[in-house]
This record gives C-alpha cells, sequence and structure tokens, in this order.
C-alpha cells in the first residue's frame, strides 16, 4: 500500500525564495520535492517565489537552484517608527534568533538593513538597537545578517525580511577558486538538472572552466561517469581544487580534451552540458562561428540518441540557426535567463 504523504503540521511561515530571472520554473521544480510542507504561491513578481512553509528552515538551506531565502514577518505598523515598540521589536529580536539559530554559534558577526530611508534617523536607531541587542555590529555595506524592510504590497504595514543564510546560498563554499565569467551555483545547479540526471549517466561537461557545471550535476545525485574537459591548462588547475574542496575528487576525471575532437566513442555519453564561450569575458563571435559548429557535431556524434545536451551561450541568433539546420538536435526548449545584465538563453537539446 502507498504512503500517505505527511499533511502540514503547525503553524506556517511566510518565506521568499529569490532565484535568477528566468529560472523560476526550475526553482519551482526543486521546491516541490519538499512535498505538501511547502504550499507555493501561484503567481507573484519576477525573480520571486513566495511561500508559506511548516517544515524545518534548515531544509530550505539545501536548495540549490535558489539564489537566496527570507523568512518574512509583516508588522502592522503605520510607520516604521512603530517598529521600536516593546513589542514589534521583541518580535524581531524573536526572528534574528531563529534564523542564527539555524547555524553554528557565531557565523553571524554583523548586520545590514536595506530599505528605502536606511540611513535615516529612525533606521539609524532601530540599526543601533539590533545591535545592542544581538552583539552584531553595523556593516558600512554588507552584512552577515542581512535584513530588508519594506511596505506591504497591499499599503498596510510593513515587512521584515531576513535571509536564512549569512550569504546568498548561491555562494557556494566549493567555489576556493573563481574564474571570470563563472557561473554562480545556483545557476550551475539549474542547467545540470535541466539535463535529466540519472544514477546511470555518463556526463560531459565540455569546456569546464572552473568546474561549477561537473560539481554541481555531481551534488545533484551519482553519475556513472562524470567527465570535464578543458583545453586550458590554469582552467583545469582551477577546477581541480573546486572540485577538491566540494569533496567529489573520486567521483569524476578533468581532462585537457579538445571539444571539437573528443577521445570518446559514439554514442558513448548520456549528458552534456556546457558554459559556451559568446564574447563578453571569453572569446569572440569570430571564433564562435567556427567553434560552435564543430562543437554540436562532436557533441552529436558522442551522445547517444534520447540524451539531452544542455548549453547556455548568449549567441542567440548562431545558436537558433545552427540547431535549425542540425537533424541530429531537436530543440526541447530555450530559456532566457538574467545574469548581471546580460541575457543569455540555455538550449536544451535533445539528440534524435
Amino acid at each position: 500500500m502507498a504512503k500517505t504523504p505527511p499533511r502540514p503540521v503547525g503553524r506556517s511561515t511566510r518565506i521568499e525564495v529569490i532565484t535568477a530571472d528566468g529560472l523560476e520554473p526550475i526553482v519551482r521544480d526543486e521546491m516541490r520535492l519538499l512535498g505538501p510542507l511547502a504550499r507555493l504561491d501561484r503567481g507573484g513578481p519576477p525573480c520571486v517565489i513566495g511561500v508559506d512553509y511548516s517544515g524545518d528552515l534548515r531544509a530550505l538551506l539545501n536548495l540549490r537552484t535558489a539564489q537566496s531565502v527570507y523568512l518574512v514577518r509583516a508588522f502592522p505598523v503605520p510607520r516604521p517608527k512603530a517598529l521600536l515598540g516593546d513589542e514589534h521589536f521583541r518580535n524581531i529580536l524573536a526572528l534574528i534568533d531563529k534564523v542564527r539559530r539555524l547555524h553554528p554559534p557565531g557565523i553571524f558577526t554583523s548586520l545590514f538593513l536595506s530599505a528605502a530611508g536606511a540611513e535615516s534617523t529612525v533606521l539609524t536607531r532601530l540599526k543601533a538597537e539590533i545591535s545592542a541587542s544581538t552583539g552584531l555590529r553595523v556593516g558600512a555595506d554588507d552584512g552577515d545578517l542581512l535584513l530588508r524592510l519594506r511596505r506591504a504590497a497591499d499599503g498596510e504595514g510593513w515587512e521584515l525580511l531576513i535571509r536564512l543564510s549569512p550569504r546568498p546560498l548561491a555562494t557556494r563554499p566549493w567555489r576556493v577558486c573563481n574564474r571570470e565569467g563563472a557561473l554562480n551555483g545556483a545557476v550551475a545547479s539549474a542547467v545540470a538538472r535541466l539535463t535529466a540526471p540519472a544514477p546511470d549517466d555518463r556526463f560531459l561537461n565540455i569546456g569546464c572552466g572552473s568546474g561549477s557545471l561537473l560539481i554541481e550535476r555531481l551534488l545533484i545525485g551519482p553519475a556513472r561517469r562524470a567527465f570535464g574537459c578543458d583545453t586550458d591548462p590554469a582552467a583545469l588547475t582551477c577546477a581541480r581544487t573546486n572540485v577538491a574542496a566540494a569533496d567529489l575528487t573520486a567521483r569524476c576525471e578533468l581532462h585537457p580534451w579538445d571539444a571539437t575532437c573528443l577521445p570518446l566513442h559514439n554514442a558513448s555519453i548520456d549528458a552534456i552540458c556546457a558554459d559556451l564561450p559568446f564574447g563578453h569575458l571569453v572569446g569572440s563571435h569570430a571564433e564562435n562561428l567556427s567553434l560552435y559548429p564543430a562543437l554540436l557535431n562532436e557533441a552529436a556524434r558522442v551522445a547517444r540518441p534520447g540524451s539531452h545536451c544542455v548549453l547556455l551561450s548568449h549567441e542567440v541568433r548562431l545558436m537558433e540557426y545552427l540547431i535549425g539546420n542540425r537533424p541530429e538536435w531537436s530543440l526541447h526548449s530555450a530559456i532566457r535567463i538574467d545574469l548581471g545584465g546580460l541575457h543569455p538563453r540555455i538550449f536544451v537539446l535533445e539528440r534524435q
């Protein structure tokens, strides 16, 4: 007999999950794995998923495709000054304590309040009072404990948001070596998920750079074999450093392979992904005119029928043209995302 899924128990907590623009559906899919404990809003503004959550807040710290997660509390006050009143201020301190108890002692050392008029007399006093009560120093432009204060959407009262982690969830502890243009952890995890990971995958990350996609794929779950390749020795050294920091050295292989001429058998790979050079920080459009066709041809050779190839690139027109002229690949989807003002696409291809 099938087990009945657990029902939410107790009072729910209001949560906001921040996503990269364009990746909301992928983050929603990951959050549905939390089951009925997480009741997701159907709509909402871009990059924000509202949730009524009845589970352990620590589980939210394990979300891999979210940028950040915030605890939200509404205060029925006409002006922020009222937050300094005894009852409301005690509630604020209780919320802060709730967040701090999710982590080992000493993780939070500073606080920062983000709000319109944050340097006003009232909010300066609020920061000082919180600092005095918590022992956290007020940060000049950042803080481990990030607070956001905003007017409620209906205009009635104010809302205080507290980030659940001292740094954004997208900031990964394994990233001890960074390279310019590397994907943040949350975006890399989303790209890896689009390959439809399976434990018997032979997974290939071409042009692996610092190893973001390779590492995030293995943190989703096991693979039969996992390859990362790059022709840049410095990139491979960086990738090895990050792979070791993620404790994944024994689970993957890094090679100085040319992605356009791979020493792999035909139809030997089950999933492929890459963050392709698109001429902003790495490579150039002129180089891509020859690189992209060769790369797609070689990926088609080593990919088994039915496998997914997920490629991120800002070369949208070039990719659309090349895919449209290659019957080996069918375009499953093209997802537009925002990477700090750049708007590349994630192309999800299926090998025919």
